[in-house]
């Protein structure tokens, strides 16, 4: 929709923790490859997303918290470095089967994006904790259960759900015009 609307629609991306913390009894690799396989509907929906089931021996993630961490911290450096690094995110969970709670799968990816290695202990800044807590509290308070989750300015619905891309087509362009 970004390539489509172009300088009409800014993204902003916030945190969503679908698991805030490291489980007290871990999911199984094999537990969490059949959870995968729910992502065979968004697959269908859109092709271009590229979802993948699991299909390495990685994994599963423990929590959402450290790649919400690094994307924050890649932020710092400017909007090229935190869109790079989100891209790459996305890539190593949904396509390629990465463990993106691995520290040593996040310093990958920061190499990865060519972003400074001096900044990337930045993501264990107490300050950037602090922001993915507020912003996750907000989408709470917003009405969002669940990622992915969209929300305008101005408008206080909550799309959620991973949706046919002609759904937000319409909303947005729907708000757009008013």
């Amino acid at each position: 929709m970004k390539e489509e609307l172009g300088e009409s629609l800014r993204v902003t991306w916030k945190s969503f923790l679908l698991r805030p913390r490291p489980a007290t009894h871990p999911r199984t690799l094999e537990k969490f490859k059949r959870y995968t396989e729910s992502w065979r509907a968004p697959a269908a929906e859109e092709p271009a997303a590229g979802f993948k089931i699991w299909f390495t021996e990685e994994g599963p993630p423990s929590h959402s918290l450290p790649p919400h961490q690094v994307a924050k911290a890649a932020a710092r450096i400017g909007q090229e470095a935190f869109t790079s690094i989100h891209d790459l995110l996305l890539d190593a969970y949904f396509r390629r089967s990465r463990d993106i709670s691995s520290e040593a799968t996040l310093r990958e990816l920061w190499q990865e994006a060519n972003l400074p290695a001096d900044s990337f202990s930045d993501w264990q800044d107490p300050e950037i904790l602090r922001s993915i807590e507020e912003e996750f509290r907000e989408a709470l308070e917003n009405g969002a259960g669940g990622a992915p989750a969209v929300r305008m300015d101005g408008n206080y619905s909550v799309v959620m759900g991973a949706q046919p891309t002609e759904v937000y087509r319409r909303w947005i362009k729907r708000i757009l015009r008013k």
